[in-house]
């Protein structure tokens, strides 16, 4: 799927939830700290969204979708815990982009793919504005964590480590 259609498919859904959200455009910008500067917040406020390769068993492979605050990491330790798995790690880029349904810098906090499971940490639905860009480098997004998690239905669970430095 084109990124542009998972633009399009994210506002669609928006739209027909009638929830409350402000698109922003910008310079194109993907890394986190950089595109937080642009917006003007917090990194904390932010979405980072990372598809990770869970490995349960030698042979059960599964993707999830980490989403942790903007100035955090990804506790892999966590996350492998959570799933009582041998290994975890960071998908290849070709499976992040298919399954995320865009490209590196552009994930959203959503799946729009039923093999891509999303596990957001509680700092992030906590957030009264959360930022992340929308499918595309150009535009962010802004809306509530309570609207987020309402409409994304995460597996809401600890597997942000501690503050990037």
């Amino acid at each position: 799927m084109p990124e542009h259609d998972t633009y399009r498919r994210l506002i669609s859904l928006l739209d027909t939830s009638s929830v409350d959200y402000q698109l922003l455009d910008h310079e194109p910008e993907g890394a986190t700290e950089a595109v937080c500067a642009l917006r003007g917040h917090p990194a904390s406020q932010a979405a980072k969204c990372i598809v990770l390769r869970v490995k349960v068993d030698r042979r059960t492979t599964r993707h999830v979708l980490a989403v942790v605050p903007g100035d955090r990491r990804v506790d892999l330790d966590a996350v492998r815990d959570l799933y009582t798995a041998r290994y975890v790690g960071f998908s290849d880029p070709e499976t992040a982009e298919r399954l995320a349904r865009s490209i590196p810098g552009t994930v959203l906090p959503f799946s729009f793919d039923p093999d891509l499971e999303v596990v957001a940490d509680p700092e992030v639905v906590a957030q009264p504005k959360l930022y992340f860009n929308a499918a595309r480098l150009d535009r962010s997004l802004l809306m509530s964590g309570t609207d987020y998690e309402r409409l994304a239905k995460p597996r809401v669970e600890r597997i942000a480590g501690p503050a990037t430095v």
